[in-house]
């Protein structure tokens, strides 16, 4: 029963180290994943906010047309006043111009920028940055894109990762059950 019971708990401690590892490697790759999704958008908000500072018009910052964000993968622009009121963009939901609320703005005021996960409806999700800008009437410049393609990756990655760790558990189970064929 001692032989049965060492190697219930030696399976058992492997199986949680196992856990601890794909857990570990995935959140690494899913953040790293993620925050990659973010780099269009910082040169755009950046250099965006840097036109208007050195007085470039508002309506030659923003690219012209507009970009059906609820249907295509490019990245778009906006630019908003310190009251977050939308001055002009290049984004359409549905036709008509969206907003994120107010507490993005008020944190990209008071830390310089700010990077988020931004969902103005049920199933639509963009990777935003917000730098804010000293243009005026201009106040914050926000570069967002599609996070589709990087949300399938990272299901991807959850996917490769828990059959890892079924692959695992399997190799685990085997040794456990060939120690005890070799004891008994």
């Amino acid at each position: 029963m001692s032989s049965l019971f060492e190697t219930t708990r030696r399976s058992l401690l492997l199986a949680a180290l196992s856990t601890v590892v794909c857990l570990l490697v995935y959140i690494t790759v899913q953040q790293s994943i993620r925050t990659g999704a973010n780099d269009p958008q910082i040169q755009m908000a950046e250099d965006a906010a840097r036109a208007l500072e050195r007085g470039d018009a508002i309506d030659k910052v923003v690219p012209a047309g507009k970009v059906e964000i609820e249907r295509s993968l490019a990245p778009f622009l906006m630019i908003y006043d310190a009251a977050g009121k939308l001055l002009l963009g290049s984004d359409a939901l549905r036709g008509g111009a969206t907003a994120p609320p107010i507490g993005v703005f008020e944190y990209a005021r008071a830390h310089g920028g700010n990077r988020v996960t931004w969902q103005p409806e049920r199933g639509l999700r963009f990777a935003a940055v917000i730098v804010p800008t000293t243009a005026k009437p201009a106040a914050f410049v926000l570069a967002a894109r599609s996070m589709r393609e990087i949300q399938q990756r990272a299901d991807y990655t959850q996917n490769v990762a828990a059959g890892a760790l079924v692959a695992t558990f399997c190799v685990i189970l085997l040794f456990a059950a060939a120690d005890l064929l070799a004891k008994n």
